[in-house]
């Protein structure tokens, strides 16, 4: 059974390398007859706050060795850390070897993942991998019954509260509270060593795969009301909806979560001034031009009925009159680098809708991890960062394509790779007309693709389909040349895929026949 009763702190060790709170904890320790242990810095910001304090090899009568290597890692440290209150043969031994028990635990481990981000050399990351804070903190958490553990400067103030709450002692459901989160750290800390260690060694999968985050929020539900969810930030900094500041709106949900990530980071993938309209994790709109306006109301254009209640996503800092355009129909949530202060104005009148601002773009070529679920396990994958430009085309028709059919067949090609599979995605002068989302058939895909531009092009007063003069982009080759005929009948007349079907011959004489240009880009991106 654990133990429910308060823990007596009489003495308390302190080594920190974030000084963040120091100086106010050691006073409240010290208001309550505390006794503090402590080494380098620590110990020396302490007394210059006139906060008593006992230097650690003090106490244990041996002096630090190896350049600070070992300082904590004696008996009279980890004896009084371990030993059981309650056990008569542990109080035993306390006693003949003259240890005092240590009760409250202060550590935050040496900065070793701020050190590998600063790019610092192999050398000096090793040399900040902490050795004795995690061994306190491992061997406080695990005598949690008798001994409290602090990892975290946010949480001092608890600390002093309860400590003023109950006279000197701290509560047993705080106790294990602080142990639970000492052993994340310490097992977070692990994995990042574990993963630059194995990225020195050039192992890309290594035997075990570690991953951590930290919790940022507890949401409302999942993906529906009877799952529950949480957000956490985790892996190399991405600038993204995870670390996004909201400025206004409500709390946002799973789903509006997981569509603003879509719609940021196929909005990232421009150089160009770019709008993204995301619904559902597939977009619905998307467009580039050098007026942000035109680039929403094109991207808007595509699928109008798709677009409310939709996700828009800018890779420029949002404007005044984009706002205006922007808040014509409902929109759950907006995100981009930044906006202005008339953009602000204009959102608050809506105050359900959600802004999102990142302070900067996503890499769209940074490479990266991705987890995916598995029933009793994971897959573990590269983000796919693979890009085409024009040098990369292999025009296989008889008819060249245009340099404005070339533009566009990138357009799209960028955009499919962001769309679920099977895809097939039409553009024209630099915004989407038809997109066609997770069908089993890539014929389906290219139909419903066509019939949505049909319904856009009715909404929109326009004598004939958006697709009629566009061009088609597919995430993957054509197995047969039906998927293809589907385009030229929506009217385009240039198609871009990856080829390598045993049937491109086919496919390449059916886009001949019909007098289309089409070219390969030898690379797929199947999302599934």
């Amino acid at each position: 059974m654990p133990n429910n009763s308060d823990a007596q702190i009489t003495r308390a060790i302190i080594s920190v390398s974030d000084k963040t709170g120091l100086t106010d904890l050691g006073q409240a320790l010290a208001r309550h007859s505390i006794e503090i242990l402590s080494t380098g810095g620590s110990a020396r910001a302490l007394a210059n706050a006139d906060v008593p304090v006992i230097e650690v090899a003090d106490h244990t009568g041996f002096p630090e060795i190896m350049d600070g290597r070992v300082k904590t890692l004696h008996p009279k440290i980890h004896g009084g850390i371990l030993a059981r209150r309650d056990h008569a043969e542990d109080q035993a031994a306390m006693e003949t070897h003259e240890i005092g028990p240590i009760d409250l635990i202060v550590i935050n481990l040496y900065p070793f993942e701020a050190t590998v981000a600063s790019g610092a050399g192999y050398d000096d990351c090793v040399e900040n991998i902490d050795i004795g804070g995690p061994a306190m903190i491992r061997a406080a958490a695990k005598n949690h019954a008798h001994v409290a553990v602090v990892t975290d400067p946010s949480d001092y103030d608890e600390i002093v509260a309860a400590l003023d709450a109950n006279a000197g002692k701290l509560p047993a459901d705080l106790r294990r509270r602080l142990a639970a989160k000492a052993y994340a750290r310490t097992a977070a800390y692990d994995g990042a060593i574990t993963a630059w260690l194995s990225g020195e060694l050039g192992e890309d999968f290594p035997e075990t795969h570690v991953t951590s985050g930290k919790r940022a929020a507890v949401l409302r539900y999942g993906e529906n009301p009877h799952q529950t969810a949480a957000l956490y930030i985790g892996g190399a900094p991405r600038p993204g909806v995870a670390q996004a500041e909201q400025v206004q709106g409500k709390e946002l949900s799973y789903n509006n979560l997981g569509d603003a990530d879509a719609a940021f980071e196929l909005a990232a993938e421009f150089d160009t001034p770019a709008i993204a309209i995301i619904k559902h994790a597939n977009p619905c709109g998307v467009a580039t031009a050098d007026d942000l306006v035109a680039a929403y109301r094109a991207a808007r254009k595509c699928d109008p009925v798709s677009a409310f209640g939709g996700i828009v996503a800018s890779n420029r800092p949002l404007t005044g009159p984009l706002a205006e355009a922007i808040t014509e129909i409902f929109t759950e949530v907006v995100i981009a680098p930044d906006a202005d202060a008339d953009a602000r104005a204009v959102f608050s009148a809506k105050e359900n809708l959600r802004l999102l601002l990142t302070g900067d773009m996503p890499d769209p070529r940074s490479t990266g991890r991705y987890i995916k679920p598995l029933a009793g396990g994971f897959l573990l994958q590269d983000r796919d960062a693979g890009h085409i430009t024009a040098a990369d085309l292999k025009i296989v028709t008889k008819r060249q394509p245009s340099e404005q059919e070339i533009a566009d067949m990138l357009l799209a090609f960028t955009i499919g790779k962001h769309v679920k599979s099977n895809t097939i995605v039409y553009a024209k002068n630099g915004a989407t007309v038809g997109i066609g989302a997770g069908q089993m058939s890539r014929v389906d895909a290219a139909r419903i693709a066509a019939l949505k531009s049909s319904e856009a092009a009715e909404a929109a007063g326009e004598p004939e389909p958006l697709t009629v003069g566009s061009v088609a982009a597919s995430d993957a080759f054509f197995p047969f040349a039906d998927g293809l005929l589907t385009t030229i009948e929506a009217g385009a007349t240039a198609v871009i895929q990856p080829g390598g079907s045993v049937r491109d011959d086919e496919v390449i004489a059916a886009a001949d026949e019909a007098g289309i240009a089409m070219v390969f880009t030898g690379m797929r991106h199947f999302r599934h």
